[in-house]
């Protein structure tokens, strides 16, 4: 299983060459944090979806929400302090709650956390 930050997810929607090697996989999961991430993007002008962009993301047939509680999903973000993203530590937090791969561009994520727990985009 592969959970997509939110990077990863925008590449693999819209086609971007970062995320292409993930677009025919199977077993991809996005986080909800990922979609409030975007419009806390959208707000700060970050970035500019079309209309209507995170509610297809969310329907979208290549990936599916993964809902945790938000009780363990907070308790496992605890200890990644090397962050002071909380977008980027309940990600993080996610995937490892899950023993899942976690699909990133991410410098930092991908220095802090083992190989074998990553996908570099």
């Amino acid at each position: 299983m592969i959970l997509l930050d939110t990077n990863a997810l925008i590449w693999v929607y819209t086609g971007h060459a970062r995320g292409r090697t993930l677009a025919r996989a199977s077993g991809l999961y996005i986080s909800p944090v990922s979609l409030l991430e975007l419009a806390f993007l959208e707000e700060a002008k970050r970035i500019r979806l079309a209309p209507g962009a995170r509610d297809a993301l969310s329907q979208d047939s290549r990936w599916t929400i993964d809902n945790p509680m938000s009780v363990d999903l907070f308790d496992a973000a605890v200890d990644l302090s090397w962050t002071r993203d909380p977008f980027d530590r309940l990600i993080v937090a996610h995937a490892r709650l899950r023993g899942w791969r976690l699909a990133t561009g991410d410098r930092v994520i991908l220095a802090k956390l083992p190989e074998r727990s990553v996908i570099g985009l």
